[in-house]
């Protein structure tokens, strides 16, 4: 059986980690408009993750991992996120990954993390493929999107609705025959990617098309949506840290919203550096006076970077508030899923006005593709577009709750 003894050095405090993830920084922010360009994250830029050992932060402890907690995983999230959001939004769903593959089956932990390789993972989490239940397993098929970082990665997650054989095609079952839905763990040679990604936010994160054709996957390698949602999986069970019963969604779409929140903070500081030393130039303006002394400058600043520590703050603190249940051995109940999925989706928005705000004011300076500004804003708003993210719809939920109504989306 695995043990910690497979770490190749000592535990890092979270700290160091931390120290380790802030000592990337400038190459990755050197590096983001080559990201974009490249369409993916740099192989380089993945081995000096795995080297800093980032991918171990939430990993049980069994398999060489350090059990730290989701408030760790986002520190490190924002801080590489700030430097690069699309390197941001590919390691940070690999880091989360720690935590969420802990929640499968024990037999697949073993497969995926019993070797030296610290492997890199992915996941589609929409259920747009189907699994027809055979001997041992499920054959898998379907076609997935925004599969980022799968280049990258060895192994693969994703999302199906299991059709017992010889049921209707899911577009026509009825409302007595709703299939019930799972996360499928296989090997990512198992599939075929198909490079789809062409897009204007996200650019450097490769997240490309997944095909997956009469797929065997074993039992063991199957986790339901609804044990999932509700921390309740073989996971769960197996580990006596009470850090994996957390529900995936605290856990996931926190890291995927850290992206955007990330992204606004490096905008703040690629603002300040612009402007500083910035005059204007037309002559409505008035030529070469100091942009800095612009009140209208002063106070998109001062907005931005308070939406900015208002989501970091509502995003750490919820992680802490559930962490410490947890530990204190509670119940994360349905109301606590729901308010922590809406206050994911308010970050974001958060973070999308804080952009918005800094690339309104950056002039034609701000149409650079090179400009690291409106990079945050393409990118930030491309977080926002996420299902999990999308105000509209999360926050639509958080009020049919409250109102007593049966809500109608993930938490």
């Amino acid at each position: 059986m695995p043990t910690a003894a497979l770490r190749r050095f000592a535990v890092p405090s979270p700290d160091e980690l931390l120290a380790r993830a802030r000592a990337m920084v400038p190459e990755i922010r050197a590096l983001a408009e080559e990201t974009e360009k490249n369409r993916n994250v740099f192989p380089h830029i993945i081995e000096r993750i795995r080297e800093a050992e980032l991918l171990r932060t939430c990993r049980p402890a069994e398999f060489g991992g350090f059990e730290y907690d989701g408030e760790v995983a986002l520190k490190i999230a924002l801080t590489i996120s700030a430097a690069c959001a699309s390197t941001g939004w590919a390691v940070n769903g690999a880091v989360s990954n720690g935590r969420s593959i802990a929640h499968f089956p024990i037999e697949a932990q073993r497969e995926l993390w019993s070797g030296e390789d610290d492997p890199f993972t992915c996941a589609c989490f929409a259920p747009t493929g189907t699994a027809i239940p055979v001997a041992g397993g499920f054959r898998l098929s379907g076609e997935w999107s925004f599969a980022s970082g799968c280049d990258r990665s060895s192994w693969i997650k994703l999302g199906a609705f299991i059709k017992p054989a010889g049921a209707p095609p899911l577009p026509d079952r009825g409302p007595g025959q709703a299939y019930e839905g799972a996360f499928f763990l296989l090997p990512i040679a198992d599939v075929e990617i198909v490079d789809t990604w062409f897009v204007n936010g996200l650019a450097g994160t490769g997240s490309k098309d997944i095909v997956a054709r009469d797929v065997f996957v074993p039992a063991h390698r199957i986790l339901m949506f609804s044990d999932a949602r509700a921390g309740t999986t073989p996971g769960a069970k197996y580990y006596q840290n009470p850090l994996y019963k957390m529900p995936l969604l605290i856990h996931g779409a926190s890291m995927l919203a850290s992206t955007a929140v990330g992204a606004a903070r490096g905008a703040l500081d690629a603002y300040l550096e612009m402007v500083a030393p910035r005059k204007t130039r037309g002559a409505l303006a008035g030529g070469q006076l100091p942009m800095v002394e612009f009140a209208t400058i002063q106070l998109r600043y001062a907005e931005a970077a308070a939406n900015v520590e208002a989501a970091e703050l509502i995003l750490l603190t919820d992680m802490r508030n559930m962490t410490q249940k947890l530990r204190d051995g509670g119940e994360i109940t349905v109301a606590d899923r729901i308010r922590c999925r809406r206050n994911q989706a308010y970050v974001t928005k958060l973070a999308v006005q804080a952009v918005e705000l800094l690339n309104a004011s950056t002039g034609g300076y701000g149409l650079h593709l090179s400009n690291p500004v409106q990079r945050a804003w393409r990118d930030a708003n491309a977080v926002a577009r996420h299902v999990s993210l999308n105000w509209d719809a999360v926050g639509t939920m958080y009020g049919q709750h409250s109102f007593g109504l049966e809500p109608r989306g993930q938490y």
